[in-house]
């Protein structure tokens, strides 16, 4: 059981991760801090695009629109900070699992 709660966690992590290196690397782009005509620069925007807008959709459909800013990814970032204390502090222990 420490092992699946390990792994939700991990998995929450990396997700966390993904997250913000997709708000540094949009910002970047934004910004012509990094090419944006290059091959490696534009796959890795897609591949955090493809991998974090999952995650973003259902909270800017329930979002209004503020035009330019997006608070999606700190709803998200809030939801698993939530998730990982929940499951460490409620369900863990009640499945006797006290540290993973």
């Amino acid at each position: 059981m420490v092992a699946l709660f390990w792994l939700i966690n991990t998995i929450l992590d990396m997700a966390w991760w993904l997250i913000i290196l997709s708000v540094v690397f949009s910002w970047l782009y934004a910004f012509n801090v990094v090419n944006s005509s290059n091959q490696f620069i534009s796959q890795v925007g897609s591949f955090l695009y493809q991998v974090t807008e999952p995650m973003y959709r259902p909270i800017r459909r329930i979002l209004p629109n503020l035009g330019t800013l997006d608070l999606s990814p700190i709803i998200v970032l809030l939801g698993i900070t939530f998730l990982q204390i929940f499951i460490r502090t409620s369900v863990a222990p009640a499945f006797g699992v006290m540290a993973y």
